[in-house]
């Protein structure tokens, strides 16, 4: 029953462009023990039905600008390729201290975007009052 509800709320995530694989990765090596190469290579069979439905609503809604999404993918497909070499080679415990070292980064990246847009949101804000 938990892989169903890791694989729904990830997939809701993928839809949504935000990344999905990376909350099934946490979730399948924290959370049911799995081996992170193990874990990441599950992601990528599980990324591939999700962009596929995620691509085809997209096309629909005219939302992929396909000057920009055909380079992205090409470079994208080459990085993955030398991506999953370089995995294969590197010791599960360096590979998980560099995921959580990608967390981490996302994380403060996240909150450094929040904080930013918040102070210019309250900016904005009191601006509207003194009017």
């Amino acid at each position: 029953m938990f892989e169903i509800l890791v694989g729904f709320i990830s997939g809701i995530v993928s839809g949504t462009g935000m990344g999905g694989g990376t909350i099934l990765i946490l979730c399948l090596s924290m959370f049911m023990g799995i081996e992170q190469h193990v874990a990441q290579a599950t992601n990528l069979v599980f990324f591939v039905p999700t962009s596929i439905a995620a691509i085809i609503v997209n096309i629909k809604q005219k939302m992929i600008d396909f000057k920009i999404a055909i380079p992205i993918m090409i470079s994208g497909i080459l990085g993955a390729v030398i991506g999953a070499m370089v995995s294969s080679k590197t010791d599960v415990s360096h590979l998980r201290k560099y995921f959580g070292i990608f967390l981490a980064i996302i994380a403060i990246s996240e909150i450094y975007s929040l904080t930013k847009q918040y102070i210019f949101d309250k900016k904005s804000h009191n601006k509207n009052i003194k009017k």
